[in-house]
């Protein structure tokens, strides 16, 4: 299917044939993590360097702990307190602080760890196309960053192609839940309708957008099947390059 780039029709993958054509959409939004670069990679790493910090500085605190039972701790923290396990700040710095409080160790250290690892965090490597595509859709609609991650857009190097940043902290919710989109209509001051979410997830990203009235493209980078289960998505890419 060709769109008229004119109209900003959104992307130009083919659409599902029970779908009918897009309004055109004024707003783009987009997930970062797995959609803008990798997620992976990053944390590992930011990862491995918070657990070598710890080592050196706070060994007690790592003694009887791996890389793994850490993440074991934080699922246990974001289970304890569910209404905050959307917040992944919130979720490390109170798993760092148990495990150190444990250790003998003051509870303050946990802000210092933390920030060895959100450092780390926010070393990204974007996808090739993510930079050339942000820097030509600004130039014809807003751009706003939707994710329920905690990356730091100044960080990331790449706050000046947004608008501005809607996340699950803020919010007080995460995708699919409908307040995401919903803070994101009314932060863009636009209805639902006319934003083009863009996302590599097929629950919180493309289902919880059209739940949410809000126009959905899947980008599919590495040939992943869509869930059964879930209607297809309207539209389908591989690169930002499809967007016009």
């Amino acid at each position: 299917m060709t769109v008229d780039r004119e109209q900003g029709a959104g992307a130009r993958g083919t659409p599902h044939a029970g779908h009918a054509a897009a309004r055109p959409a004024s707003v783009i939004s987009f997930d970062l993590d797995d959609t803008l670069w990798p997620i992976a990679p990053v944390i590992e790493a930011a990862e491995s360097e918070l657990w070598d910090w710890l080592r050196e500085r706070h060994p007690r605190a790592v003694a009887a702990h791996s890389i793994e039972s850490m993440r074991a701790l934080r699922a246990a923290v974001a289970a304890r307190f569910p209404e905050r396990g959307h917040d992944m700040t919130f979720v490390r710095l109170h798993s760092l602080a148990q495990m150190l409080v444990a250790a003998g160790y003051e509870a303050s250290a946990a802000e210092r760890a933390f920030e060895v690892f959100y450092a780390a965090r926010n070393r990204v490597s974007c996808y090739a196309d993510v930079r050339p595509a942000l820097a030509r859709l600004r130039q014809r609609r807003p751009l706003y960053a939707l994710s329920n991650g905690n990356a730091d857009l100044e960080r990331c190097g790449i706050a000046a192609f947004f608008a501005g940043h809607v996340h699950a902290q803020a919010v007080g919710a995460a995708k699919p839940d409908p307040r995401m989109f919903a803070a994101l209509a009314a932060r863009a001051g636009v209805a639902p309708a006319d934003i083009l979410h863009v996302g590599d997830d097929p629950f919180a990203d493309v289902d919880g957008a059209r739940r949410a009235g809000v126009q959905a493209v899947w980008i599919n980078r590495d040939g992943r099947s869509w869930p059964a289960e879930l209607e297809p998505p309207a539209r389908t890419i591989t690169s930002l390059e499809e967007i016009g």
